[in-house]
């Protein structure tokens, strides 16, 4: 039975179970519904709602998002937990969040365990509260909090919702003991129900003024995303209208948000996240590896930075470097790093300190001996690399898990520098690794089972979106991103200017467009890689002229002032620099391309399915397990726009018959090979077929 009513003297009980986090499922609606009712009846005093397990409701059930609703909705439990003419009290614990939170402010009292944590968490699905959230918020809280709460999406702590008004009492006992006392007291001192739908918000809460002010900085800090825009609209509205009004044009606004491309793509990503950690056909009955003690080869910025990820998780790290100059700089740097953290609020200093404290330094190999998992983060050269992984061959135990953070690199040689290269494994960090939550595990030829249920189990416990990658030059991510940078370098030569580049993408949703991502990165970077690779590794001579030239001329990116744009010293905004243009202008009639004006719609459409049929031929060769782990990379590790779903939904939502004819149509204009449309894309169209059709035959066939 979902829901339960039972007596407990003069309390009525109302228990909701719906394991895992009791969903506000249908069943659980009518149940909630029907003990309401039926407490009505009866002479209890007052009401309890308690749930079982290791929550209150965390939400509602999102696979019922899209489809028909089944009555009651969760508007009409919630005026019935209101209209009570007995007091109602909700008991907290574990987290109550959305619906869930919604449901216990329709309650007219609440109390929680000290651990619980409430939130309104719609906006980050590109929803928005639905069932009183935002017109109830608001009236108990004020509208500055509530906007903060709400456009946010945040979890608060029950000391914090205490002080605010969310919750009114903390309990000292167990939650079901503390929830019946504290109903038992309010019952003693003659309370009766308290209505927030009758509380009022004070005229000057929040003027005008501030609202419009307010909405200019949720265009900067959620560019793009409708959401936030619309709940502060339905705050608007609690503001200036009567409850009921206000309730209506919620729901209505949240219908809406239900039936949008930006929720569909965010409760993709949703599902995307979730998925990737999933590995099919791995040996279940193999147990990851116990990994206690890490190290890091290399102190440079993302050795650092991944030693910081284990240290923020709780686990030490030993970090290595080749002489005590470059160790005592990268210890600095971590220093420094946390010291930013703290001064911007994100950690007390006794929490940097106590995870700095996690971190040792050391240049002796012999220091790694003991660990379960070693990481080379070392200078991106093959030879390099083979070296380390020959010594931590030598001196790490049996069991250690070899991995590197290689970009592009054969992990299939790196392991045959040792005797175990069932114990080798990429993981590919994303800088700052301390701050970006993509980890591309790369299995290699004889990576064990192990090693990689290893891999993925460790990721998440870090707090990464770990996501299971094949061999080959750039793994899924930056195999990718060489096609997306290649049509950001012939726009360019053929026409375009950074800036009308950069815009366009941004426009789009990117975090950064291509040409001020080289900048930051530093010019020199890229143009030191392909130094080492062949000519038939680097492509288009086109494709990295311009970039190539600028290195040159000594124009590296933000870190020398000039790159694709001139920085000022000071404040380090961009301009556009008359110089790029001319370098442009001179190697485009250098390699015989004749400039021509590059509509946006081109532009975009060029970056997006050079993305997309790179994706497709990945899917391919089996080097991503499926195509929603291609979205989690790309959002998760190079900006893609989260309510854009990613490179391979966003081509669904598209349509794969359409994606072809715009790939195909680029192949006649251009006559380039890399416009060849991918087989599976080709298959998949012809056989009027989706990726999701595509995908379940796989899984059939494969027998999972």
């Amino acid at each position: 039975m979902l829901v339960s009513y039972h007596r407990v003297d003069e309390l009525g009980v109302i228990t909701i179970n719906n394991p895992p986090v009791n969903a506000l499922s249908h069943g659980v609606r009518q149940g909630v519904q029907q003990a309401i009712t039926a407490a009505q009846a009866d002479d209890s005093k007052a009401i309890v709602i308690l749930c079982e397990g290791r929550t209150f409701i965390a939400g509602a059930d999102i696979t019922e998002f899209g489809k028909p609703m089944q009555a009651p909705s969760l508007p009409e439990v919630n005026a019935a937990l209101e209209a009570s003419a007995k007091p109602v009290i909700a008991a907290l614990h574990g987290t109550a969040l959305g619906g869930g939170l919604e449901l216990a402010l329709s309650c007219h009292y609440r109390c929680a365990t000290a651990s619980a944590k409430v939130g309104l968490p719609e906006v980050t699905l590109g929803l928005i509260p639905g069932a009183g959230g935002t017109q109830r918020v608001p009236r108990l809280i004020g509208v500055p909090a509530a906007l903060d709460m709400i456009t946010g999406g945040h979890r608060i702590g029950a000391e914090q919702a205490l002080a605010l008004g969310l919750i009114d009492r903390l309990l000292d006992d167990t939650l079901e003991a503390g929830a019946l006392a504290y109903a038992r007291e309010l019952v003693a001192a003659g309370a009766g129900p308290r209505r927030i739908r009758d509380m009022s918000i004070a005229a000057d809460s929040c003027d005008p003024d501030t609202i419009a002010a307010y909405r200019d900085r949720l265009h900067k800090r959620r560019r793009g995303q409708e959401a936030p825009q619309i709940i502060v609209d339905c705050v608007e509205v609690a503001m200036t209208t009567p409850f009921d009004e206000g309730l209506a044009y919620e729901r209505a606004r949240f219908v809406e948000r239900t039936q949008s491309e930006q929720s569909a793509a965010l409760r993709h990503m949703f599902f995307a996240e979730r998925q990737a950690p999933k590995v099919p056909g791995l040996d279940q009955a193999v147990a990851p590896r116990n990994i206690e003690r890490v190290a890091v080869v290399g102190a440079g910025t993302m050795g650092g930075g991944i030693a910081m990820a284990f240290a923020n998780a709780g686990i030490p790290v030993t970090l290595l470097e080749r002489d005590q100059e470059g160790l005592d700089a990268g210890l600095a740097l971590i220093d420094k790093n946390y010291g930013i953290t703290v001064s911007k609020g994100k950690l007390t200093p006794d929490e940097a300190s106590e995870r700095q404290a996690l971190i040792a330094g050391t240049t002796d190999y012999q220091a790694l001996a003991k660990v379960e998992l070693v990481i080379e983060a070392v200078f991106e050269n093959m030879d390099v690399k083979k070296q380390v992984f020959a010594r931590l061959d030598e001196v790490c135990k049996p069991g250690a898990i070899l991995a590197t953070n290689t970009s592009y690199l054969d992990i299939n040689e790196i392991a045959a520098a040792t005797t175990r290269p069932e114990d080798v494994v990429g993981l590919h960090f994303f800088s700052p690794a301390n701050v970006m939550r993509l980890l591309e595990v790369v299995r290699a030829a004889h990576t064990a089972d192990a090693v990689i249920a290893t891999a993925m189990a460790l990721g998440r416990r870090i707090g990464k979106v770990p996501v299971l990658a094949g061999v080959c030059f750039g793994f899924i991510g930056n195999r990718m991103l060489r096609q997306y940078v290649r049509e950001a370098q012939l726009c360019l030569i053929e026409g375009a200017e950074p800036a009308q580049i950069d815009g366009v993408l941004t426009r789009f949703g990117m975090a950064m467009g291509p040409l001020a991502v080289g900048d930051l990165s530093g010019l020199d970077i890229s143009y030191k890689a392909r130094q080492a690779l062949t000519r038939e590794q680097k492509g288009d001579p086109r494709s990295y002229a311009i970039a190539d030239a600028l290195v040159e001329m000594g124009r590296l990116g933000q870190k020398t002032g000039a790159g694709y744009y001139r920085y000022d010293p000071q404040t380090r905004a961009r301009t556009a620099d008359p110089e790029v243009l001319a370098v442009i202008e001179a190697q485009a009639e250098k390699h015989g391309v004749t400039r021509r004006e590059l509509s946006d719609e081109e532009i975009l459409d060029r970056h997006l399915m050079a993305l997309i049929n790179e994706g497709f031929r990945i899917l391919e060769e089996g080097i991503a397990q499926r195509p929603s782990d291609i979205d989690a990379v790309y959002v998760h590790g190079y900006g893609f726009p989260a309510y854009r779903g990613g490179p391979m939904f966003y081509a669904g939502r598209r349509g794969l018959r359409a994606v072809r004819e715009r790939i195909e149509g680029l192949h006649a204009s251009t006559g380039e090979a890399h416009w060849q449309p991918a087989p599976l894309l080709v298959e998949l169209v012809e056989a009027d077929q989706t990726l999701d059709d595509w995908l379940a035959s796989r899984t059939r066939a494969a027998g999972q």
